[in-house]
């Protein structure tokens, strides 16, 4: 973030906190919406093995509600490395209105029923590309692409149904961090965390 002094600044403070982080998140994510944000919804997706080694990739959110849900395909990388280890971060850049949002918690794949339901709301042609990609392995060209989404094309004329590969995840938070920029780098950082036993949200500030 740069220090430009012509910027309106803004602050965070205590008070301005909804006790619950969901709530605050959604707050947040709507100001980015009405700041017209380019994709505010995308978010950095941090996942690691089960030797701890990580990878990190933009995704999109496609739901809010007692986590932060998102769709993929499960033998994809993210996929593999979730059932590893079922644990993730998450970061939120919106950089029109300095502010950040990073996530850590706990990963489980969504039903069934809430995967199909979002499946049918995208379009034809990324249920298409659903079936049509084994994500993240490797292919031998363009051509071999083309030719699994000709093939799939000719398979389901009508409807497309749910890949068995292919479905949602929820993040359930136990750390959820707001990052608000402020001049010469003195941010306001509060960070929201269970207390022990999973009680009520527990806010500290931190130090910038």
């Amino acid at each position: 973030m740069s220090d430009h002094p012509a910027r309106t600044e803004r602050a965070l403070h205590r008070r301005d906190l909804h006790p619950e982080p969901m709530a605050q998140f959604t707050s947040w994510l709507g100001d980015a919406e009405a700041a017209s944000v380019p994709l505010p919804n995308a978010m950095g997706l941090a996942t690691a093995d089960a030797e701890g080694r990580p990878s990190v990739r933009h995704v999109l959110l496609r739901g809010v509600d007692d986590g932060f849900v998102f769709f993929t395909n499960y033998e994809s990388r993210k996929g593999r490395q979730l059932s590893e280890n079922p644990h993730a971060a998450l970061v939120f850049l919106w950089k029109a209105l300095e502010r950040q949002v990073n996530v850590t918690g706990s990963v489980a794949r969504v039903s069934t029923e809430e995967s199909e339901a979002y499946f049918r709301t995208r379009p034809r042609e990324a249920r298409i590309g659903a079936w049509a990609s084994p994500q993240s392995r490797v292919l031998a060209s363009r051509e071999e692409l083309d030719a699994r989404v000709g093939e799939i094309e000719d398979r389901y004329p009508d409807e497309i149904p749910l890949p068995p590969f292919w479905g949602g995840y929820r993040l359930t938070p136990d750390s959820v961090e707001f990052w608000q920029g402020r001049l010469h780098r003195l941010h306001d950082r509060f960070r929201y965390s269970r207390d022990t036993g999973g009680g009520d949200w527990r806010i500290d500030r931190l130090s910038p």
